[in-house]
């Protein structure tokens, strides 16, 4: 039977403050989740009761079948991985590799063994008897990671490891931490405010807000299904447009006037009528430079004029702010289209909103 990690309604309170709201979640054994939020959410908190530091106030934790809410941290064998690496500088790297490995009076023969097995998966072979302030950052947390594997955990929590560190730094590093993950095949729980971090190396991701699950789904899905006007706005970027409904017509309040949505967008939503509020990612908005570029068969009500107004290159992709009235719309176009079109700021343009590349949220 796999080992799974299952939380059942599980509530959270200091005094007045509930941090987590009757959470359900069943974790696979080898799955790696990343809890996804804003700051306050509750992810840390949740990541606390799991690893025994905090209590819940409602609910059970189970793991392999177990209920383990009173459980101490140390009897859970869950590593964890902090923010801070948390090492001691007066011990070598092996020594704070093999820290855990000596408490558990495991033999010197095999605290080597381990220690020089661990320190070749993360290619840190030469820096064996270096201290922790001769390393870079990105070195001590690679050290920090395989000092919380060493006793064999059979759950790795990590508490937002990468965020002290430069952005290529982390790239590189979460890059080796899945691979770690699938080496071993050991089940990750993690935790994050990066929404590319989440997106790049997580099975699923579980979207938070105010304690709450938004939605527990798969990268690809979070992204391209949003389940709430929250996960839309806060994974990834949006363009919203907030009006009443009228057949599949939204009657925009924002002065855009109207735009037609695809039959089928309203009914995966549910939603028939009343205040509605449509997103579109920036790559879904066509852009042209003349109206006479647009197909006739595109629905006209789709159609809008605009200024351009900042353009900022981001690599791949271009992003281009355009004022339509006394309002704005972020479009992306690749960095070769770009280049074809040549366009300017100040320049005047036209967007077409495809009907069925709109989601719709109830008001």
């Amino acid at each position: 039977m796999p080992k799974n990690l299952v939380l059942e309604h599980i509530t959270k309170k200091f005094d007045k403050i509930v941090a987590v709201r009757d959470m359900n979640l069943e974790v696979q054994q080898g799955e790696f989740i990343c809890f996804l939020g804003p700051s306050g959410c509750g992810k840390t908190t949740t990541l606390r009761m799991i690893a025994g530091f905090e209590i819940p106030t409602e609910g059970i934790i189970k793991y392999d079948g177990k209920i383990i809410n009173d459980l101490s941290p140390q009897k859970r064998n869950f590593g964890i991985v902090f923010q801070s690496y948390a090492l001691f500088p007066h011990m070598t790297v092996a020594e704070n590799v093999g820290f855990g490995l000596k408490m558990h009076k495991v033999p010197k023969d095999q605290i080597e063994k381990r220690v020089d097995e661990l320190l070749e998966m993360v290619g840190l072979e030469d820096q064996k008897y270096k201290y922790p302030p001769e390393l870079s950052g990105g070195q001590q947390q690679r050290v920090a990671l395989i000092r919380s594997l060493a006793t064999y955990p059979e759950i790795l929590l990590l508490d937002e490891p990468l965020s002290a560190l430069d952005a290529k730094i982390r790239v590189n590093l979460r890059a080796e931490i899945k691979r770690v993950q699938v080496e071993l095949g050991i089940t990750m729980v993690y935790v994050t405010h990066d929404q590319e971090e989440a997106l790049s190396i997580s099975d699923r991701v579980i979207v938070m807000n105010h304690g709450y699950i938004e939605q527990v789904d798969r990268p690809i899905e979070i992204y391209k299904n949003p389940k709430t006007k929250f996960v839309a706005d806060f994974v990834g970027t949006s363009n919203f447009f907030e009006g009443t409904l009228h057949g599949n017509v939204l009657k925009d309040k924002g002065g855009w006037g109207e735009f037609v949505v695809a039959k089928n967008v309203l009914e995966n939503s549910r939603i028939t009528s009343g205040n509605v509020s449509l997103s579109i990612r920036p790559e879904k908005i066509l852009l042209f430079k003349t109206q006479n570029e647009i197909p006739k068969e595109y629905e006209k009500r789709n159609i809008k004029a605009g200024k351009i107004e900042v353009v900022t290159f981001l690599g791949v992709i271009v992003r281009i702010l355009v004022k339509i009235g006394e309002s704005h719309v972020i479009v992306d176009i690749t960095e070769k289209d770009f280049e074809k079109t040549m366009l300017k700021m100040g320049e005047t343009v036209y967007l077409y909103f495809p009907p069925e590349d709109f989601l719709a949220f109830q008001s």
